[in-house]
């Protein structure tokens, strides 16, 4: 079973980047190569065989410990795709093995539909744990759908409108300790949406179609995680504030709300919980409403369908480990799409539920294999560490 899920991820992840093919552009003495000695794909599955095994195992030699894995996925939005992510842990105080080491991940995709993705996000942790620095940035075209703001629009299933949604972020957040597992800090968000070639651009009510934003705020957490990309136990909890002046048109604030439990219930078994809040105030443009859906929350959705000023959204998810390196998660959910909490109404509540496989890339990181369930809809996702 493990040699059979390998060789399917090296299968998929051996594509070129360029060609997507599973030949290099040195085809001819590739072939030629191996046409003379029959033994060349038993040697490259063995070697391939045994990176794969030891990738898992803690290397402490290592000052960066480095992977990479890929292999294939499909969503409601995204369609059929390819996706390639890189791992690596890495601590800055070698000595010090009492704290979570800093971790990065450098992530791409590409589907069928033309949606193509480059990314880069991580956390570092300063000796003893004194400083954090996070990192999230990423450009991606993405053929997409927009149904308008408002529960109602969102609701409304096959009335949308498509077009092309070409976006790019930087947001770096840095904090320090001022108390036990207690960070301060100050962040800055930069995002630029250009949205293109719409079948109709009344969907947009006179808003423009490119909207560029520069934020700065503060925020606060508190963080008891015992190993922050899969926590076994612990609390995080964060309270943000982020202010984005009038430099592109736009004058408006945003408050988001983080809170994210985990415990062991048995043995190999974790119950993880998550609630989270977004609200927006003042005029906040299309491409910045908070969007329901995704990757990682409210699995299942095709992302931005429903979306608004305000967004609350919670889930449960039990992830079980059932031998050697495979485990399993099952989870349930629930959100809402308001635009202010005069008019929040729990029958436009949106359920999502789902299953997913688990398998050790790397020491307690996680290719993840899901497949959530939302109303009307659904979508198998393909990633590297847990969902939250």
């Amino acid at each position: 079973m493990q040699k059979c899920i390998i060789f399917i991820l090296l299968l998929f992840g051996s594509l070129s980047p360029a060609t997507g093919s599973l030949l290099s552009p040195t085809d001819s003495l590739f072939v030629h190569t191996v046409s003379k000695d029959p033994s060349f794909f038993r040697r490259l599955y063995d070697r391939v065989y045994r990176y794969f095994i030891e990738s898992n195992e803690e290397k402490e030699e290592k000052r960066f410990d480095f992977s990479v894995i890929g292999g294939p996925h499909f969503s409601s939005d995204t369609k059929l795709g390819l996706g390639l992510v890189a791992s690596g842990l890495y601590r800055i105080d070698r000595t010090d093995r009492s704290i979570s080491p800093s971790n990065i991940s450098f992530y791409s995709d590409v589907t069928t539909t033309g949606f193509y993705l480059l990314g880069i996000r991580g956390n570092t942790i300063f000796p003893h744990d004194k400083y954090r620095l996070g990192l999230n940035l990423y450009f991606f075209s993405f053929p997409s759908k927009y149904w308008g703001i408002g529960y109602a629009n969102g609701n409304r299933g096959k009335d949308y409108t498509n077009y092309k949604r070409l976006e790019k972020q930087v947001r770096i957040d840095f904090s320090r300790r001022i108390l036990p597992d207690t960070y301060l800090g100050a962040v800055t968000l930069f995002r630029h949406v250009n949205g293109k070639d719409f079948d109709d651009i009344r969907f947009l009510q006179g808003e423009k179609s490119k909207v560029s934003t520069l934020g700065f705020g503060l925020f606060m957490t508190y963080d008891t995680r015992d190993f922050i990309p899969n926590p076994y136990q612990g609390i995080y909890a964060r309270m943000e504030q982020i202010f984005f002046p009038d430099f592109f048109g736009n004058k408006f604030k945003r408050t988001e709300l983080l809170l994210r439990h985990y415990t062991p219930l048995w043995k190999g078994a974790v119950l993880a919980s998550d609630l989270q809040g977004t609200f927006n105030y003042g005029d906040t443009p299309w491409s910045m409403v908070a969007l329901l859906g995704g990757s990682y929350q409210m699995r299942g959705y095709y992302e931005g369908q429903y979306r608004d000023n305000n967004l609350i959204q919670t889930q449960f998810e039990l992830r079980q480990h059932l031998y050697n390196r495979h485990g399993i998660a099952v989870w349930i959910g629930a959100g809402n799409v308001f635009p202010d909490f005069d008019r929040f109404k729990w029958k436009e509540t949106l359920p999502s539920y789902g299953l997913g496989y688990r398998w050790e890339f790397k020491k307690r990181i996680n290719v993840r294999l899901d497949y959530g369930f939302g109303k009307g809809q659904s979508a198998f996702y393909f990633n590297i560490d847990e969902a939250f």
